[in-house]
């Protein structure tokens, strides 16, 4: 059995995309969030702080990406984020189906709602979904 002995969501090998920025914590693994600590440290690139927002006018970009890349979406937020509206998952999701040359990984720590929803999103084979804590 293998053991993985080391691993990194910002891999030089993942390309990251950001609907949505900001979130609120809600487990002790929240405490250090090292994406809190880039919105306080690049103020002009995250004028809403950690405020949870919505960037529609990024909802485009993997499609404009031509070279097959595995993207992490969301590094910066939680897509499963309570305030985030089931229409614009819906629209996430509808992104990542369309452009099946690319791998989507999402990490999320709300299970229960990743469960709630699931059923009413549209899932494709290049969508790889993980809990953390």
């Amino acid at each position: 059995m293998g053991i993985l002995k080391s691993s990194s969501c910002n891999s030089s090998d993942l390309s990251e995309w950001n609907p949505s920025t900001g979130c609120t914590k809600v487990s002790p693994g929240c405490t250090y969030c090292y994406a809190e600590a880039l919105t306080q440290r690049f103020t002009k690139s995250f004028p809403e702080g950690f405020k949870l927002t919505l960037h529609r006018e990024r909802l485009d970009q993997p499609r404009r990406w031509r070279t097959p890349s595995r993207i992490f979406v969301n590094s910066m937020s939680d897509l499963f984020h309570e305030d985030v509206p089931i229409s614009y998952l819906q629209e996430v999701f509808a992104v990542m189906k369309e452009t099946p040359w690319h791998i989507y990984q999402i990490l999320t720590k709300r299970d229960q709602r990743l469960v709630e929803l699931a059923p009413e999103l549209e899932w494709s084979d290049n969508i790889w979904m993980g809990v953390s804590v």
